[in-house]
């Protein structure tokens, strides 16, 4: 048989014992340093997942955060264009109400002007018509009458007078 083939108790032994001062060395200096190196590693690992999904979760908050308060500027930008249209319109009708007021105002002084106006023209008119009735009856009375009908006249208008009317 060959040499390298055949079973030697004396390596086969010293073989074991190598193998197990081996072993024995790479767990004591190897093996659990290169295990507490990956447990370190493993839980940064998960360290490092939680934290992401806690920023997740973070983002997310903001997120709702921030649509809420963008919610929140549209309703109260909708509430500032509601009421600042009810005060152009409330101002609106304030303005066409001083409108009214002062075409009504500017309506009577003129209806009042105008009735001063005409009643001017009237009295103007009546004395105008008076002093042509006087003209014309005074040119009439000289021609018409003689002087024993105007002394009958004026006899007659003394004695109404006399009387009261």
């Amino acid at each position: 048989m060959n040499p390298l083939v055949r079973p030697d108790p004396g390596l086969f032994i010293w073989t074991i014992l190598t193998f197990l001062v081996l072993l024995a060395l790479l767990t004591k200096y190897a093996w659990r340093p290169l295990l507490t190196a990956l447990h370190n590693r493993q839980e940064r690992i998960r360290q490092s997942l939680e934290e992401a999904r806690a920023a997740g979760d973070e983002r997310e908050r903001l997120k709702r955060e921030a649509a809420e308060i963008m919610r929140q500027a549209r309703l109260e930008a909708d509430a500032l264009i509601t009421s600042s249209r009810a005060d152009g319109e409330r101002v609106r009708e304030e303005i066409k109400q001083k409108a009214r007021a002062e075409a009504a105002s500017i309506v009577a002084a003129a209806e009042r002007r105008i009735e001063l106006e005409a009643s001017r023209a009237r009295q103007q008119v009546r004395q105008e018509a008076a002093d042509l009735s006087i003209m014309i009856a005074s040119k009439l009375i000289r021609r018409n009458l003689s002087p024993d009908d105007n002394r009958a006249l004026i006899d007659e208008v003394i004695g109404s007078v006399g009387k009261g009317g």
